[in-house]
C-alpha cells in the first residue's frame, strides 16, 4: 500500500490538502492519483479549499525521476493526470487557496495559478516556470493558465525565459496574491479561505465558469489531442 504523500482534512467548511513526500514534493503518478483521490471528498457546493506543501516547499513540479526512466507508458499517464489535474483545480467550483509553503517550482507552480488565490510564505524561495531553460517545451494546457494568471510586463521573461522570481516579486509577475511571515501563514491562508467560502452557491461557480469558458475549452482540447496522440484515450 502507498504511504500517504497528500492528506486531506477538515476545519468547520475548508477543506485542507497538504502535499508532504518528505523530498521535492514532486508530482509523481502516486502524488497525483492520491490528490485526485482527495478532491473527490471535498464538497463541490459549499466552503473553499486550500492546498499547501511542506514547509518550505510546495512543489518541485513532475516527477524527474519517472522523466528519466524512459518508460514512455509511466511518462504520458503521468503527464496526462497533470494535466487533468490543472484543469480540475483551475474550473473548480469553489474558490481554492494556494498556501504556497515555499518554492514553487515548474508543475507546482502552475498548481499555483491554477488557485483563486495565492498567498505565499515569507522567505528566500522562488517562483520559476523553468520548463525553457531545461529543454522543454510549456504546452497549452499550461500555457493558457499562464496567459491567465501571468502580468502582460512579465510575460516574456516569466515563461519565455524561465526567470525565477523571488515571493515578494512574484506579486508583481502575477504568479503571487500575497505573501506573509511565516508566523501568520496558515492563519492567513485559513482566514481567506473563510472569507471565501462566504460566497454562495452556485452564483460563484456559474461566474467563473462564464469567465473561463474559452480557457478551458482550448484546454480541453489540448488534452484531448494529447490522450489521442498517445493512446491514452479510450
Amino acid at each position: 500500500m502507498t504511504d500517504s504523500i497528500a492528506t486531506l482534512s477538515q476545519e468547520s467548511d475548508i477543506s485542507i490538502i497538504k502535499l508532504d513526500d518528505g523530498k521535492a514534493n514532486a508530482f509523481s503518478f502516486d502524488m497525483l492519483s492520491q490528490v485526485n483521490e482527495l478532491l473527490a471528498q471535498v464538497p463541490r457546493d459549499t466552503g473553499a479549499l486550500v492546498i499547501t506543501g511542506r514547509s518550505g516547499l510546495f512543489s518541485g513540479g513532475f516527477d524527474l525521476k519517472t522523466m528519466a526512466t524512459g518508460d514512455m507508458e509511466k511518462i504520458t499517464k503521468m503527464v496526462q493526470m497533470g494535466y487533468r489535474l490543472l484543469l480540475e483545480l483551475y474550473s473548480f467550483d469553489r474558490p481554492i487557496i494556494a498556501a504556497v509553503s515555499g518554492h514553487s517550482i515548474a508543475l507546482g507552480l502552475f498548481v499555483t495559478c491554477s488557485a483563486d488565490y495565492r498567498i505565499a510564505v515569507d522567505g528566500e524561495y522562488i517562483c520559476q516556470a523553468n520548463e525553457v531553460r531545461n529543454n522543454m517545451d510549456i504546452p497549452t494546457p499550461i500555457m493558457e493558465i499562464l496567459k491567465a494568471r501571468v502580468n502582460k510586463n512579465f510575460f516574456y521573461p516569466a515563461v519565455y525565459h524561465s526567470d525565477a522570481y523571488s515571493m515578494q516579486d512574484s506579486i508583481a509577475v502575477g504568479f503571487i496574491d500575497e505573501v506573509v511571515p511565516q508566523t501568520d501563514f496558515m492563519n492567513r491562508a485559513m482566514e481567506k479561505a473563510k472569507e471565501l467560502a462566504s460566497l454562495p452557491h452556485p452564483f460563484y461557480a456559474n461566474t467563473k465558469k462564464s469567465a473561463q469558458e474559452d480557457v478551458r475549452k482550448k484546454i480541453l482540447n489540448a488534452i484531448d489531442k494529447y490522450e489521442n496522440l498517445t493512446g491514452l484515450k479510450s
